[in-house]
């Protein structure tokens, strides 16, 4: 039975082939489509408007150097986001609790980050490992300390985004199986545990719009730091 709680995360596939590239690839079906017009209903009105203010969000701490970094952020952003609700539904897969994929995410982002910190200001950014007004028997120990949290924001990427939907995803299914296994002996508390499930899966929503937030806000405060 502990076994069937995780079969959710693992990854589909057909006659041997993985379909997690359809799972990646089928949220760009939800994307407007080319046209001769910028604005065709109301729906791409909509998301328009929340593509502007999700780049005014992600761009504002950012100098005009860290606007270069606008189209693959938002487009990030909105992938995350994309992937993390279509993972809230019924017989759906969600890639985004896979932390080999969330790495391969982060990991690059955040090198790329660093590299350009240590094209565009080599020093400044060799700085953060040593604040300024150390004391001298500090120092070796501060280096290690401070270079060991700055490899280690890529894995703590990836690991806060599959925990938090592996914990989400987990929950639901806990609660779901307690409402339908108490119906037939305890039809009341069976009716109240599936209010409860109704208010969390609302906040896994939330909560999978938050982390889609926080995953590209850390990579644009990563960024700052660097230009």
């Amino acid at each position: 039975m502990n076994l069937s709680f995780f079969d959710q995360f693992s990854s589909p596939s057909l006659l041997g082939i993985p379909l997690i590239l359809i799972s990646l690839t089928f949220p760009a079906l939800l994307l407007p489509s080319l046209t001769n017009r910028w604005i065709t209903n109301r729906l791409s009105t909509l998301q328009l408007w929340f593509i502007n203010q999700v780049t005014k969000q992600l761009m504002s701490p950012l100098g005009e150097k860290g606007h270069k970094w606008a189209l693959i952020l938002t487009s990030l952003m909105i992938f995350l986001l994309l992937v993390n609700l279509l993972g809230l539904l019924p017989y759906t897969f969600t890639p985004t609790t896979q932390l080999s994929m969330n790495l391969a995410l982060a990991f690059p982002l955040w090198l790329a980050t660093l590299l350009t910190g240590l094209r565009n200001q080599p020093s400044t950014s060799l700085g953060h490992l040593l604040p300024e007004g150390t004391p001298t028997l500090l120092i070796p120990a501060l280096i290690l300390i401070e270079t060991t949290s700055l490899l280690i924001r890529p894995l703590a990427l990836g690991v806060r985004l599959t925990a938090n939907l592996t914990a989400g995803h987990l929950l639901i299914q806990l609660i779901s199986t307690a409402s339908v296994t108490m119906f037939p002996t305890m039809p009341t508390l069976s009716l109240l545990t599936l209010v409860i499930l109704l208010l969390l899966t609302i906040l896994e929503v939330a909560v999978a719009m938050i982390q889609a937030y926080v995953f590209v806000l850390l990579l644009s405060l990563y960024l700052q730091e660097n230009i």
